[in-house]
């Protein structure tokens, strides 16, 4: 966390509020806070995950604007000054993200080319895998109220679902270069904590068929990729001896392929 809060202290443009969540930790986070970082606005509560914690911080924050920043992340100094130059260009964005930098286990990550990160309308780049970090986006706190916050009900992939509501309807701005460093490999990632992450993912595909913004070639790609997941989750659940889940997922897999011919 001190390397988190010491990149957001860093900034050329200084953020106009700091405020930590601590969602549930039994560290020393407020006497820590106490001790080195005073001007930090520390919110508590019970272990409620990730979503809740993001969400508490955001109906807190008094200002427009909100950039998040998970506590194994970092921010590059120029990070905040370089999105909000590319959102003062283009008045009409209301959310933006950046490129990014990769550490895991304390080396460099090469980012493959399914990774490429880009501006403007993404839904359909948003589709495969989640193409935006939380810790590289700046949001208008206007859009969150019209598209509503991430899914509590959301034990991972809340930001994959958040970003897929977001680009159904609105372009993004980008910064090409990286503005955040990712640090990797910890054993307690959501990406490590739970088995099968796609089946997330499905929730939000279907979720998203559901949204009436949708445009017939958006629903085509939604429903395509949904019933793609269905069916390598379904194989997975075999393989590793869930068969209730793996026909369940089969079957949800068979009723939208209905939705792929018809659209």
């Amino acid at each position: 966390m001190c390397r988190a809060l010491d990149s957001v202290l860093q900034q050329t443009l200084k953020a106009a509020e700091i405020i930590v969540v601590d969602d549930g930790s039994e560290d020393n986070t407020r006497e820590l806070l106490n001790r080195h970082y005073p001007e930090v606005r520390l919110l508590q509560q019970s272990n409620q995950g990730v979503s809740c914690a993001r969400n508490s911080g955001i109906r807190a924050a008094d200002g427009e604007w909100i950039a998040l920043l998970d506590s194994d992340d970092e921010w590059l100094p120029h990070k905040l000054h370089s999105q909000m130059q590319c959102l003062q260009a283009a008045a009409h964005l209301r959310i933006c993200h950046s490129g990014e930098s990769w550490i895991r286990q304390g080396k460099p990550l090469k980012q493959l080319a399914k990774h490429r990160k880009r501006g403007g309308h993404i839904y359909t780049d948003c589709l495969p895998l989640c193409v935006i970090s939380p810790s590289s986006v700046i949001i208008h706190k206007t859009l969150l109220d019209e598209i509503g916050l991430f899914d509590e009900s959301l034990p991972a992939c809340e930001d994959y679902d958040l970003w897929l509501r977001i680009c159904a309807r609105y372009p993004v701005g980008f910064v090409e270069q990286p503005c955040i460093i990712k640090h990797g490999g910890h054993a307690d990632q959501l990406s490590q904590k739970y088995w099968g992450m796609d089946r997330f993912r499905i929730n939000a595909l279907e979720k998203m068929l559901q949204n009436p913004y949708l445009d017939d070639a958006q629903k085509t790609a939604t429903a395509r990729l949904l019933v793609k997941k269905c069916e390598i989750f379904a194989r997975g659940a075999l393989k590793h001896g869930r068969p209730r889940e793996a026909q369940q997922y089969q079957d949800k897999k068979n009723r939208y392929l209905d939705s792929c011919h018809s659209a």
